[in-house]
């Protein structure tokens, strides 16, 4: 009976120790497999087309919308300069006084010749008159009145050609005052007083010596190009309706400073080269730009926005959505199903804080903005509408010490 008892208990203790021991891993069992986490957080926008103008970042270069030098249009020598250099000038306005003696003394000559062949004219005009009063009665041979008709005829044709030489010596007499052809600033002088200038010296040419160069800067032209290649692929555009450019006279061009400030005279293209220039592969623009406080100098590189158009049907996605690798840009977009799908896309234009996507996007696309990192291809998020970090408040002006 005892060992029969033993036995019994024995075996009660064993089938407990197993259940507990089933118990216990059953436990460890649950405790091994958590429950799977919550999908991570994204922010989206919804992509929507819009048409935005075509805007292109150039480099051009500021030239004068006027320049003419002021040369010497008679030899002698160079006897006073009257004009402050780097001064405005008005055109007529006398810069430059030329020794006029010579000129001086060649105009009183002409005039004594002119003199002398109008009293000769004179007196031709009165014998031929006499002759043809006596024809008809047979005092003199009707030779006699073609002589004096001819000679009446010469003196007349000298006087003419003293008028032209009074003219001519009286324009060299003006000429030793050098005038500005324009109105503008008047650059430095190119040779001092004393110097020997010339109409056809080896220092000027034919064109006569260079004194000064004088500069219209208000208005004033940026030039720059644009590749053949962009242009053609914008005709291009254009004609596929993606692209609406504007016409030349509206094309607006914005200058930026070389300090990076804007330039707040906008201006307007004016001129477009119809040929490519072979040298560079690229075509010639112009724009006139206003300069009322004379702001911009000739010469200066300027760095310029060209608003060439409209892009139709475009869409503006904030840079930070935008990725890139090997393959190229692109997008991750949030599908129907809630599942990352990545989508390849254009885009090579900046517009502020956007990058302007010309294609591989469509109306609706919900392209992911914020929680890029924990987004993949293929993986379930959960999207909310993004909204752009507000701008950091301006910090307060620290107030004054107190005085001691």
């Amino acid at each position: 009976m005892r060992l029969h008892h033993l036995h019994s208990s024995t075996r009660w203790r064993l089938t407990a120790g197993i259940a507990l021991a089933a118990t216990l891993l059953a436990a460890c069992g649950q405790q091994a497999t958590p429950p799977a986490p919550p999908p991570p957080e994204v922010g989206i926008v919804t992509a929507q087309p819009r048409d935005v103008p075509l805007v292109k970042d150039l480099v051009g270069r500021l030239s004068p919308f006027l320049s003419a030098n002021v040369t010497a249009r008679v030899s002698g020598v160079l006897q006073r300069r009257t004009y402050v250099e780097g001064a405005n000038v008005r055109q007529g306005q006398v810069l430059f006084e030329i020794d006029p003696g010579f000129y001086r003394t060649q105009l009183d000559n002409a005039l004594a010749v002119l003199a002398q062949d109008q009293a000769t004219l004179a007196n031709a005009r009165v014998t031929a008159q006499r002759n043809r009063q006596l024809l008809p009665v047979g005092s003199v041979s009707q030779q006699a009145v073609d002589n004096t008709d001819a000679a009446e005829r010469s003196a007349a044709a000298r006087v003419r050609a003293d008028e032209a030489a009074v003219a001519t010596a009286r324009l060299n007499l003006g000429y030793t005052k050098v005038t500005s052809p324009i109105d503008g600033i008047a650059g430095q002088q190119q040779l001092t007083v004393g110097a020997v200038v010339g109409n056809g010296t080896s220092d000027g040419g034919a064109n006569g010596t260079l004194l000064a160069t004088v500069q219209q800067i208000d208005p004033l032209y940026v030039n720059f190009t644009v590749s053949a290649d962009e242009l053609m692929a914008l005709r291009q555009a254009q004609s596929q309706g993606r692209v609406a450019l504007a016409q030349q006279n509206q094309v607006q061009v914005k200058v930026r400073l070389p300090n990076g400030a804007p330039y707040e005279h906008p201006g307007t293209l004016d001129f477009t080269a119809a040929v490519v220039n072979a040298a560079t592969g690229a075509v010639n623009l112009r724009a006139r730009l206003p300069n009322p406080q004379q702001t911009l100098l000739p010469g200066l590189y300027v760095t310029l926005s060209a608003e060439l158009g409209e892009q139709k049907q475009v869409f503006l996605i904030p840079q930070r959505a935008i990725l890139r690798d090997t393959v190229g840009a692109y997008a991750l977009v949030v599908g129907p199903d809630s599942k990352v799908l990545r989508k390849n896309v254009q885009a090579n234009t900046a517009r502020g804080s956007d990058w302007i996507v010309t294609s591989g996007l469509a109306a609706g696309d919900r392209v992911i903005v914020s929680g890029l990192q924990g987004a993949a291809p293929g993986k379930e998020v959960k999207a909310s509408d993004w909204r752009p970090p507000a701008a950091a408040p301006a910090a307060p002006a620290s107030a004054p010490a107190p005085a001691r």
